[in-house]
């Protein structure tokens, strides 16, 4: 009896000390380059700290082309690839074509650097996390911890794209199913779209609502009818120059905060996504949450992100090291 008991313990314990499929199979750690490139974070560190000086809209390009990156097929560097007369790649998915070049730009510096000291060890997937996760520090946000070993892709397609990506037309239940697709809560959501807190758009993202809205408005009623009216001053000249844009929080626009969600109840969301933050009720909750409490948010985004970088990622020999991460190495 005794040594049925003693077994019976055994396989108990067993099961809480084995680690799980994901456990057991991702190589993804903190550690991954201590050895094989040692200065890799110092590196990192140098490279996102001078292009942010020199270029502060490095930070807000660098996190969005880090979503673009994860949620199509996972965060495996495919965003980065240049198309060829024989391929059309993601960065030239219509969605994309706004995409700054300071994100690109921040991603080429640091794998220049990396591959005259460490030549062929890290991975374009693994410097865009770490970028992202940098310059959101270095703007004021949260430190969180990004784990290494990520492959880059062999593919990437302007095909797939389309449906992977929210636009801020959709409507919320349509940007809901696909974050909920990838594995994300309402919650999760809310506090990745806190990200609107750096950055800026261009005016052909959100001019539909400001001119012609409808018989009874010349723009959607859901704006503040200043900003609406400031909005159609900066963006009047957008069709002789497109690349007129507006900051997403007009308050303090380069700083990583909570006063996006803040702007919100004032009318002060510039794209209708924004808005819709506010006036939906399954996403309005955790807003004001983020509104109260600064901190809150910044521990929500943190771990939404930490998630998000880990996102399908590719090992082993689904993926490769890139020597350039704007084609692939055959």
């Amino acid at each position: 009896m005794q040594m049925g008991l003693t077994v019976l313990l055994l396989l108990l314990f067993s099961t809480f000390l084995t680690p799980t499929s994901s456990q057991r199979h991702s190589p993804l750690n903190t550690a991954y380059y201590r050895r094989t490139c040692p200065r890799f974070e110092q590196i990192m560190q140098e490279t996102t700290t001078n292009k942010q000086i020199t270029s502060p809209t490095t930070a807000a390009a660098t996190l969005r082309l880090f979503f673009h990156d994860c949620f199509v097929d996972g965060c495996d560097g495919s965003v980065l690839i240049s198309s060829t007369p024989f391929n059309k790649a993601e960065r030239d998915a219509d969605i994309n074509l706004s995409l700054p070049g300071d994100g690109f730009d921040v991603v080429i510096r640091a794998k220049t650097a990396l591959e005259l000291a460490c030549p062929g060890v890290v991975s374009c997937s693994d410097i865009l996390a770490v970028a992202a996760r940098n310059l959101v520090v270095q703007t004021g946000g949260p430190f969180y911890t990004v784990n290494l070993g990520r492959k880059d892709s062999f593919t990437s397609k302007a095909s797939l794209v389309e449906g992977n990506l929210p636009r801020p037309t959709m409507p919320m239940d349509q940007i809901i199913k696909i974050f909920e697709s990838k594995g994300f809560s309402i919650e999760e959501m809310v506090a990745l779209s806190g990200a609107h807190t750096i950055g800026f758009s261009h005016c052909k993202e959100f001019s539909s609502n400001l001119y012609n809205y409808n018989k009874t408005s010349q723009f959607d009623p859901s704006y503040n009818p200043r900003f609406a009216q400031a909005l159609r001053n900066a963006c009047a000249n957008q069709q002789n120059d497109p690349t007129i844009s507006v900051f997403n929080d007009i308050m303090t626009p380069n700083k990583f905060d909570n006063m996006y969600y803040q702007n919100l109840p004032k009318g002060l969301g510039l794209l209708s996504s924004d808005r819709g933050l506010f006036s939906d009720l399954r996403t309005k909750l955790h807003v004001e949450k983020y509104i109260r409490d600064q901190n809150l948010f910044f521990k929500a985004f943190a771990s939404a992100m930490q998630k998000l970088s880990e996102h399908a990622v590719k090992f082993g020999r689904s993926g490769e090291i890139r020597h350039r991460c704007d084609a692939f190495n055959n």
